[in-house]
């Protein structure tokens, strides 16, 4: 073969390879922005303030009737409306404060809420611990209800605001009362990474109810669960995306992490079948703490359901904890 020859097949071969090189530097590319939208897509369902309750799972309707019951009394109660300034002075968080049965009683339990709820939704938890004689705050968290915020913090920053709300409770009530922290599903790790921090000696103990061990294995579980993907590449622009919105990296948001430093007695619950937050998580809390615990693994229950189930059973399972720790 001539040079000249020669040269076309180099030319042409270099030629191939360079096409190559420019599909598969556009098929990267391409598939690097459809993860980056995806990412971005779930990280506003699942972070983004929604302006309503969603529905209850079709499992749970059967116990729709009593649910709207708690919530006719709650709304036809006698409370206050509370509010709270962040640090930045231009956003305020909302919290219903529901003054006990007895004006002399010294007992107040903070009741942290559900993903995408807020303080009226947990009515009924409202109306036991007030026929159990307290008085009740209710806080609706960043992201929900009344309180300020675009996106939710699945309790991270909420427990610096919970924080807040103990020093206005001890202020308006006295430093002579007793607090118990109460909370279900992201209300239960809120509570549960709040007892990590420096909290006011009137804190006397923490209820957690099915509670996840860390927001990053949560949301492993549920992308794998619901949308059959995995975590790489998602979770990690998921995290970059909450580290830019938000501030923080989600591997900080770890209950387990937080209970290292609980020294308040605990009482883990969960449900059995739980098939949202996998009761395998309230293992890992609870295994988590030193401080005094108990676990409660209801049989048979659900996500949030172990209450709905049997709620005097549910009642006298509480009561007797608190028996313990509250004067």
């Amino acid at each position: 073969m001539c040079a000249g020859g020669k040269f076309l097949v180099v030319y042409f071969y270099l030629g191939g390879v360079m096409k190559t090189k420019n599909m598969l530097i556009k098929a990267t590319m391409g598939a690097t922005a459809a993860s980056f939208l995806a990412s971005e897509y779930l990280f506003k369902m699942a972070f983004k303030r929604v302006e309503y309750v969603p529905e209850t799972s079709e499992e749970k309707k059967k116990y729709a009737e009593s649910y709207w019951e708690y919530v006719d009394w709650f709304q036809k109660s006698r409370k206050e409306h509370w509010f709270l300034k962040t640090k930045s002075e231009t956003e305020k968080m909302s919290a219903w404060f529901i003054p006990a049965r007895d004006a002399a009683s010294k007992k107040v339990v903070v009741i942290s809420h559900g993903y995408k709820g807020n303080g009226e939704t947990m009515a009924n938890f409202a109306k036991m611990y007030y026929e159990m004689g307290f008085g009740v705050l209710l806080p609706d968290d960043r992201g929900h209800g009344e309180s300020a915020g675009k996106y939710i913090s699945f309790g991270w920053l909420d427990r610096l605001d919970y924080l807040e709300w103990l020093k206005k409770i001890i202020e308006k009530m006295g430093k002579d009362i007793q607090i118990v922290l109460f909370g279900v599903s992201m209300g239960a790790s809120t509570v549960a990474m709040l007892s990590g921090e420096n909290v006011p000696v009137q804190v006397k103990c923490v209820i957690a109810d099915c509670g996840y061990s860390s927001i990053e294995d949560e949301l492993m579980f549920l992308l794998k669960r619901q949308f059959h993907l995995p975590k790489y590449p998602f979770y990690p622009l998921i995290n970059t995306i909450n580290h830019h919105r938000l501030g923080y990296y989600l591997g900080d948001v770890s209950t387990v992490t937080q209970l290292k430093k609980n020294k308040l007695p605990i009482f883990f619950i969960h449900g059995e079948e739980d098939d949202y937050v996998p009761s395998y998580m309230a293992l890992e809390n609870y295994r988590a703490t030193d401080a005094p615990k108990e676990l409660w693994i209801v049989p048979k229950a659900t996500h949030a359901e172990s209450y709905w189930m049997d709620p005097a059973v549910y009642k006298k399972h509480v009561q007797l904890f608190l028996d313990k720790y509250l004067n």
